[in-house]
């Protein structure tokens, strides 16, 4: 194989491990906002701190050039915090509020 496909293939695979690395950004940022919140059992917490500390502690389970372990017990600790604020009934006011709320002000817009 020529040099050329070998960078071909090294760009997309560095693509696709920055967009992981994207999504999994994201999750952590709106996994904060579950960690403020009063309903969500202390484990749960603890589990993403715990998971958190391991991704920049030095010790590792695989060498550090494989960031599997690392993404995995993230990724297991925003699934745990996820499924706790499901059962916790977190984010379902918000939602079922806009649901019942009639849209727009309609009353305001032909009266005038």
């Amino acid at each position: 194989m020529d040099i050329s496909v070998w960078l071909v293939v090294a760009a997309v695979a560095l693509l696709l491990v920055a967009g992981v690395a994207a999504v999994l950004l994201v999750r952590v940022i709106r996994a904060r906002k579950l960690l403020v919140d009063a309903g969500i059992p202390l484990r749960n917490k603890a589990l993403v701190w715990a998971s958190i500390i391991y991704t920049v502690s030095p010790v590792d389970l695989l060498p550090d050039p494989v960031y599997l372990d690392d993404v995995g017990f993230l990724l297991l600790a925003l699934r745990s915090l996820h499924s706790a604020a499901r059962a916790a009934g977190v984010g379902r006011s918000r939602a079922s509020a806009t649901r019942r709320q009639p849209g727009g002000n309609l009353s305001a817009s032909g009266s005038n």
